[in-house]
């Protein structure tokens, strides 16, 4: 497959690529800037500009392009910032493929697990109504922009939930504070935070690629839950370290803002069973055996 990528630079996007070409496919690469490589495609989402017939070549598009989330607090610059690479990203890539003659059979965009707001103990699958705050209304205007894909084009709408890496993304933070033995839960702890591996993202991303009858939307998420405090104890055990020492909320908040409620002390239990239920099987489905894989060595 030639499969085109927005937001190729990222965390997600630099182990989806890896992947791909591990399996004999073809990446494209979306970029801003100058094109250096053969397989780079120029492009400016902030004004809608990009060459059509690059997809008439292309069986599958991943929409991974967005301002990351974990840089808090959020300024009202800065929350614009995130609503707009999101929206433009997207608006720019649907209308290159309503004016391309041979369309991809799939669009994958880049939801979020924000899309449901802070849950609780409510166990979310996809059929669960969109929640309330910031991350909400962003995760649901970003899903609508990708539903209007042309007819005949299969779009999947990947809610990504924090995804635990060995140097970047969600853990980047708190690893070396972790490891320093100086870590430990964020608030009460009893927040449910959804998780999924970074390789098992990126499997999943093209699983669904490949599984013909996938469409709407799928919760990007290990299936075993686990709590903020699980995860933060398990990640001490694996590095053989404490984690004793407790954040406050009102020191994320004082720190974070808006952020720290959203992010950090937000609770979501997500189901993985529609992930499943395509036959899709996990490399990481514990959070053990998660937590294993990020400490050890590369």
């Amino acid at each position: 497959m030639r499969v085109l990528i927005s937001g190729a630079s990222g965390l997600v996007g630099t182990e989806l690529q890896k992947q791909l070409i591990a399996l004999g496919h073809e990446p494209v690469i979306l970029v801003r800037g100058k094109v250096s490589a053969s397989n780079q495609v120029q492009w400016n989402p902030a004004t809608g500009e990009l060459d059509h017939t690059v997809l008439e070549t292309i069986d599958a598009v991943v929409n991974m392009a967005g301002a990351t989330t974990g840089k808090l607090p959020w300024t009202k610059k800065y929350k614009e910032e995130l609503i707009q690479s999101r929206l433009e990203s997207t608006k720019t890539l649907v209308q290159a493929m309503n004016k391309t003659s041979n369309k991809p059979k799939v669009f994958v965009s880049g939801s979020a697990s924000g899309f449901y707001g802070d849950s609780g103990d409510v166990l979310l699958d996809e059929s669960a109504p969109r929640g309330e705050g910031f991350l909400a209304d962003l995760a649901s205007a970003w899903e609508l922009e990708a539903m209007k894909a042309p007819a005949g084009v299969r779009v999947v709408l990947a809610r990504t939930t924090m995804v635990l890496s060995r140097k970047k993304g969600a853990l980047g933070r708190l690893l070396p504070i972790l490891r320093a033995g100086v870590g430990g839960k964020l608030g009460n702890g009893r927040q449910w935070w959804a998780w999924i591996s970074l390789p098992d993202e990126a499997r999943a991303i093209i699983h669904l690629i490949n599984t013909e009858s996938a469409s709407g939307p799928y919760n990007l998420t290990a299936p075993e839950p686990a709590t903020c405090a699980e995860l933060i104890q398990e990640l001490g055990k694996a590095l053989n370290r404490p984690t004793l020492i407790p954040v406050p909320a009102f020191a994320l908040k004082i720190a974070f803002q808006e952020g720290a409620q959203e992010l950090l002390l937000c609770s979501q239990k997500m189901s993985a069973d529609r992930l499943l239920s395509t036959g899709f099987v996990f490399e990481h489905p514990t959070l053990k055996s998660a937590c294993q894989w990020v400490v050890a060595k590369s």
